[in-house]
Formats: C-alpha cells, structure tokens, sequence
C-alpha cells in the first residue's frame, strides 16, 4: 500500500470509542454531549465576546450592563471602551460598592488574552456579590477588532484587523 493511499485509507477510516487517535484532537475522546452543554453553558455564563459587548453599547437601548475597565490610570488614559467605568482591579475591594450598582451585571476587562487582571477584578466582585461576566479578548481585541474607543486626548477610530474581524462585513456571523 502505497503512502498516499495509506493516509486516505487511515483519514476515511472513523476514529471508534476506545481506540487510541493517532493524532492529539481525538487522543482524549470529546465529552458527552450533556457534559458538554454544562461545560459550554457555564462558560458563555462567565464570559462575554468583545463583538457582542460592542453591539449591546451601540444600540443605543440601556444594555443592561456596565462594562469595567479594571486596568491602571496609565492604561485607561491610553485607550479605553467608550462608557466604561475606570477601577483598577487592586481598588475593587474597596471601590467596588461607591461605583457600582448590586443589581446590574458587570463586564470586565484589561488588556488582552495575556493579561488576567479582568479575572481576578471578576472574582473580587463576584466575592462581594455583584453578577460579573469577563470580556474575552479585553481591550486589545476591542481595538483590533476595529471598535471606537477613547483616550485622554479624545475618540479613536481604529481599522479592524482582517485577522480577528470580516473586512466589510457588519457582524462575523458567530
């Protein structure tokens, strides 16, 4: 059998229960369908994507949340999401309960994917009882995906990166 028809032979052939993948996506085989709506569901409950964020502020409706920025002076001064509210996540102990309302859900973020400031200021609200979802992609992708924001010196309006956002296209259709 030559190599060709070995790989297509092998590539056709369904990968059963039990069996051991010869490659690493099926090595561990994929959850069950019922672990994987809790493990799916409960993810979509604790995060939310920086595209939708930004179609829910640009409705022009009361969004029914408030999106945090959870990073330093310096970071907020260089560039921030439009409406936010600015607490570092070091003051969130003790700031959280002057700025923010119990009975409206918190989005939070800092810089980027590297970045978890925007988890640990989740997890401080979520330890004095506020409902908090982190935005994923934090405000890197916020602006890579070309969303205005503003800085100390006024609005920005940035061109989206054709790697994380459709060129020309109203939504990516997630």
């Amino acid at each position: 059998m030559s190599a060709s028809t070995s790989a297509a032979t092998s590539a056709a052939t369904p990968v059963t229960r039990g069996a051991i993948a010869a490659h690493p996506v099926l090595g561990i085989p994929p959850a069950p369908p019922a672990q994987a709506v809790a493990y799916f569901g409960a993810s979509l409950a604790f995060h939310a994507d920086v595209s939708d964020v930004a179609s829910a502020l640009a409705d022009g409706r009361d969004p029914g949340f408030v999106v945090l920025d959870s990073r330093s002076t310096e970071s907020w001064d260089q560039g921030h999401v439009p409406g936010a509210i600015h607490l570092p996540t070091a003051l969130v102990p003790a700031q959280a309960e002057q700025l923010l309302d119990r009975s409206v859900p918190v989005v939070t973020y800092c810089w980027g994917p590297g970045c978890n400031g925007a988890t640990r200021a989740a997890l401080a609200l979520a330890q004095l009882g506020f409902q908090v979802k982190e935005m994923l992609g934090g405000f890197e992708y916020w602006v890579r995906e070309g969303f205005a924001y503003e800085t100390w010196e006024g609005r920005r309006e940035p061109v989206a990166d054709p790697l994380t956002a459709p060129v020309g296209a109203a939504a990516c259709g997630c």
